[in-house]
């Protein structure tokens, strides 16, 4: 439940951000460096900023960034890694290969050179992230289809008559489904740290782009001492909107995997 009130608060916050917020992402203000008050609950920051706009317009920055690479990127790992576990042969071989030459490098390291190489905005961010997000779930996905390739009902459909593109997508795929769903929930939080980390590094958001990771990084990290609220609050965002997408991820695979209801880990 606390998992499911944090993410239902975050995307209400992202979707109603511009009527939320008091004050603009990048209006100013002349008390630079004030702190908390009835004026500006987390304080401003060194330009005269309001935090808790810049914190709220950010969430529909950060949302809308992560679940559209989570959502691309899962994707295509699904397609990738059931073509590759129902398939097998030489296009298993051939994907699996790929992947341990992407899996080779760091992934962060990755990341960072693409977006180095392409340059700030969104949809490098993006294009980064999503290129992130497929290689590890595509053996995920493949596990789980390997396992599902060899039950009665796929023996069922062949000695029917069926097809192997049609057993492959209408009878394996559905069977995944739910753990496609617990694979989303799981990697949105991933993907929402290591978009805040380019952002961090500047390789992310560029600014004024409100951003959690960017408004902990450059010039503001040179008054954190005298202006904690310059990090506390952004750095809460992220650790709050993390661990309730972990927490709801957690509690969506006990739902959909019966084997687990009931059992302590």
């Amino acid at each position: 439940m606390f998992g499911l009130v944090g993410v239902v608060v975050l995307v209400v916050t992202a979707a109603f951000a511009p009527w939320i917020a008091p004050h603009g992402a990048s209006s100013q203000d002349f008390a630079l460096l004030d702190g908390p008050s009835w004026a500006h609950p987390f304080g401003t920051d060194s330009l005269g900023r309001d935090i808790l706009s810049r914190v709220i317009h950010a969430s529909r920055v950060e949302l809308s960034v992560s679940l559209t690479s989570v959502f691309i990127g899962v994707a295509l790992a699904t397609v990738m890694g059931t073509v590759s576990g129902y398939v097998g042969g030489r296009a298993d071989t051939v994907i699996q290969r790929i992947a341990d030459m992407w899996l080779a490098f760091p992934g962060l390291i990755l990341l960072i050179i693409i977006s180095a190489v392409l340059g700030p905005s969104p949809r490098t961010l993006i294009i980064a992230l999503v290129i992130g997000a497929i290689p590890g779930n595509q053996r995920v996905i493949r596990a789980a289809v390997l396992s599902e390739k060899n039950n009665v009902y796929v023996e069922a459909a062949r000695v029917i008559g069926c097809s192997e593109p049609r057993i492959m997508f209408r009878h394996v795929f559905p069977q995944i489904v739910a753990l496609t769903i617990v694979i989303i929930s799981i990697a949105i939080p991933y993907i929402a740290l290591l978009g805040a980390a380019l952002s961090f590094l500047g390789l992310g958001l560029p600014p004024p782009t409100p951003s959690w990771g960017g408004d902990l990084s450059g010039d503001a990290r040179e008054y954190f001492q005298d202006a904690p609220w310059m990090a506390i609050f952004p750095g809460a965002a992220i650790s709050l909107t993390v661990l309730s997408f972990n927490l709801l991820g957690d509690a969506m695979r006990d739902i959909l995997d019966p084997r687990l209801r009931g059992s302590t880990r």
